[in-house]
């Protein structure tokens, strides 16, 4: 059948493209430099295959990002506590934070790129309120927390790429001592939230 060849195709270009953006993220000094033209020439297809599958750099840098994200996104959607949705909330806001905090450690540049790229303002993009509408949803659940909006977009604020760009690459900050710091964060916000003698569950 004819019309499956150019599916086939695609999908190809599409898995070389990710791959060689990855590959060009993770080896570059700055995530702007990485073009276009340069994801093209690793992947080994035209430029402008690339700009009709993806739109633009930004296209495939939201592509990309999502692709990486499905694991996680599977863990917080119908996975076990204390990530997935039965978790007590006291419990799952730091599992979800770690997550956050994982995932762009994993792909620091690939989130330095998609926290840059386009947009005025990095709180009105897709990615970010998804994160903020599902952690405010948690946080909602956690009694004696009124102010579950400004908490979220605070929390959310200690695992920005640029942050973790800035401790974990220019200052060398051990992965899991970052993630007992974050863990000892999150605590003493939700702590200084809610009423003393809150049980996690």
């Amino acid at each position: 059948m004819p019309e499956r060849k150019p599916r086939k195709d695609a999908a190809r270009n599409r898995a070389a493209a990710f791959a060689a953006a990855d590959d060009l993220f993770a080896r570059c000094e700055s995530p702007e430099s990485v073009t276009m033209a340069d994801i093209a020439a690793a992947a080994g297809v035209g430029k402008a295959t690339l700009f009709r599958a993806f739109g633009d750099r930004t296209g495939l840098i939201h592509a990309l990002y999502k692709a990486r994200l499905e694991p996680v996104g599977a863990a917080i959607e119908e996975g076990p506590p204390p990530l997935g949705p039965t978790a007590p909330p006291l419990q799952r806001v730091p599992a979800l934070l770690d997550a956050v905090l994982c995932f762009k450690l994993d792909n620091r540049h690939l989130a330095l790129a998609l926290e840059s790229a386009g947009g005025d303002s990095p709180y009105q993009a897709d990615h970010y309120q998804r994160w903020h509408g599902m952690l405010q949803a948690v946080l909602e659940r956690v009694p004696g927390l009124t102010d579950s909006d400004f908490t979220a977009h605070a929390l959310l604020a200690a695992v920005r790429a640029d942050l973790v760009e800035h401790l974990a690459g220019q200052q060398g900050v051990p992965r899991e001592r970052m993630r007992e710091h974050l863990a000892s964060f999150v605590a003493k916000v939700l702590d200084s939230r809610t009423p003393s003698g809150t049980s996690p569950g």
